[in-house]
């Protein structure tokens, strides 16, 4: 098993701390992992995006050109990554920042309301986790009991607080795959 996994956003959207949290997810299931953050020298507002590869076996590089998943959380994170997914991979957006998602048909293209949802839950900044949820929910690739450990590790101590609302956010975005699916919210 090996999952090379692209995620890109804005700098304040929590796109490094979701790769981190998902290596560390890795790291507590017994997996390799790896995680290579790429930001700009604004963070807040420029672009961020990270590589975290998940694997049985040992990671022979942390640089890799196409990807398994994309979980891209703008528009122009869209336009630079939805042409590197491995034909079969996945592209999981958030559908309120992207109005032109890609139109691939070799690829699963998943967008989810994760702003929205976020603002449902009265914390704009769980919007990652809701992703990350989502995510989870489409690969099996950690255990959320795993994710829940990791958020102790990458969380400040003085957020420590949000642990539950943080595990909320995780089984929403599990629920926002079904309604997706269902065609409950496939136009956003």
């Amino acid at each position: 098993m090996k999952e090379e996994i692209i995620i890109a956003g804005f700098g304040g959207q929590g796109v490094l701390s979701m790769g981190m949290t998902l290596a560390y997810a890795g790291m507590v299931e017994g997996k390799e992992i790896s995680w290579m953050p790429s930001y700009g020298p604004e963070m807040r507002g420029g672009t961020a995006n990270c590589i975290t590869i998940l694997s049985s076996e040992k990671i022979s590089s942390p640089i890799v050109s196409l990807f398994d998943t994309a979980i891209v959380l703008n528009q122009p994170s869209m336009d630079k990554f939805a042409p590197r997914v491995k034909e079969g991979g996945l592209l999981l957006y958030e559908s309120q920042n992207i109005l032109q998602p890609s139109l691939r048909k070799d690829i699963d293209v998943i967008g989810i309301p994760a702003l929205r949802e976020a603002m449902k839950m009265k914390n704009a900044k769980v919007m990652n986790i809701i992703m990350l949820g989502a995510y989870l929910h489409l690969t099996q690739l950690v255990k959320i009991e795993s994710v829940m450990e990791a958020l102790k590790k990458v969380l400040p101590e003085k957020y420590h607080h949000l642990l539950l609302l943080n595990e909320e956010a995780l089984y929403r975005g599990e629920e926002l795959v079904h309604e997706s699916r269902e065609g409950v919210m496939m136009v956003c």
